[in-house]
């Protein structure tokens, strides 16, 4: 086990009522606390660090900032949040949904929902607020929150016609289909991490530029790589079988990802970190090929679902986070795995 410590982030009332405690999805630092998201809701949930706690949460909505597509009540799903030069970017899992069979269902209700595949347009947004210190706002002089978002401008949508993530646009996340759970910014350079679809054992890593459109303020757009709206980055995990990548976290000179096995198990958790040159978007290399562990969580009956590197002291932890309800505390909080990073 290599859980240095836990510590406990604490929510209001209507959180614990939306159980967003319980699914939280996405997690980025900054300097008075944390930046969390949970995936059955469409808001950015802010904790402020009191010594042994992270407490005085702070709702965001962000229909209050941006137009989501499908209305302020639909949940988002959340999945990876990122902070860089004033910016707080939030994206979503950009995946559809297959209904489950439950127990309690008949034979001919569990068919009927197994064959039914929803899509939901919130799920496919793109956001970046401007903060005006650790508060978004919708505009902080020429910077205005954006939204890519939109038939024929969402993510997925751009990848009608490439040849290796195209055939997996219709396929449920659940079941290798398209599935975000990451992002971290470079500059002028988002790279998107994709829990699925995985092909012979290689995550896939998306970078795109996006821009605002200056015929809309508060829209994205994105700027072209190589005279296309993304590039495709390959990473293949040669030690695991069958992983998938989610980019959560930029740490120096690299982007820092994470692997898990594609059937989720118990303690399978593995952060990596994948080289990701800054100085010149053309040197990225299409296919990373070696990964190095820094450590790993093997404490687990519990499934990650978020991480980030918090600076504590002169030494760097990374927090991890998980829905598992045996870790709800008496006030009402979670407990979040704090790793020392080797």
């Amino acid at each position: 086990m290599f859980v240095e410590r836990q510590v406990e982030l604490r929510f209001h009332p209507s959180s614990r009522d939306a159980r967003t405690h319980t699914n939280l999805s996405a997690v980025r630092a900054d300097d008075l606390g944390l930046w969390l998201a949970g995936d059955e809701t469409a808001t950015i949930e802010h904790l402020t660090f009191r010594g042994d706690r992270f407490d005085d949460q702070r709702t965001f909505a962000l229909a209050d900032f941006v137009d989501l597509p499908a209305g302020p009540m639909d949940e988002a799903d959340i999945e990876g949040l990122a902070r860089t030069d004033g910016w707080l970017w939030a994206i979503g899992s950009h995946s559809l949904k297959r209904k489950k069979a439950k127990r309690q269902h008949s034979a001919d209700k569990s068919r009927r929902r197994l064959g039914t595949v929803v899509r939901e347009e919130n799920r496919y947004i793109l956001v970046r607020l401007p903060l005006s210190g650790s508060t978004p706002v919708r505009a902080a002089g020429d910077r205005t929150a954006a939204i890519l978002a939109g038939p024929g401008r969402n993510l997925a949508d751009l990848l009608v016609d490439d040849p290796h993530l195209a055939p997996f646009l219709a396929i449920p996340s659940k079941d290798n289909g398209l599935d975000i759970e990451g992002i971290a910014v470079l500059g002028d350079r988002v790279f998107v991490g994709l829990r699925g679809p995985v092909l012979r054992g290689c995550a896939v890593l998306l970078e795109i530029r996006p821009e605002t459109d200056p015929r809309c303020p508060g829209r994205l757009r994105l700027a072209p790589i190589d005279g296309a709206p993304y590039r495709t980055h390959f990473v293949s995990f040669s030690a695991v079988n069958g992983p998938s990548l989610q980019l959560l976290a930029v740490d120096g000179f690299d982007g820092s990802g994470r692997v898990r096995q594609r059937d989720s198990l118990p303690g399978m958790a593995k952060p990596c970190r994948v080289a990701m040159p800054i100085a010149d978007h053309r040197a990225v290399p299409r296919h990373a090929g070696c990964v190095q562990s820094r450590h790993r969580v093997t404490n687990s009956n519990n499934k990650t679902t978020g991480r980030e590197v918090i600076p504590l002291g002169r030494e760097r932890r990374s927090s991890w986070l998980d829905g598992v309800e045996s870790r709800l505390t008496g006030e009402e909080g979670v407990l979040a795995d704090v790793v020392k990073l080797i």
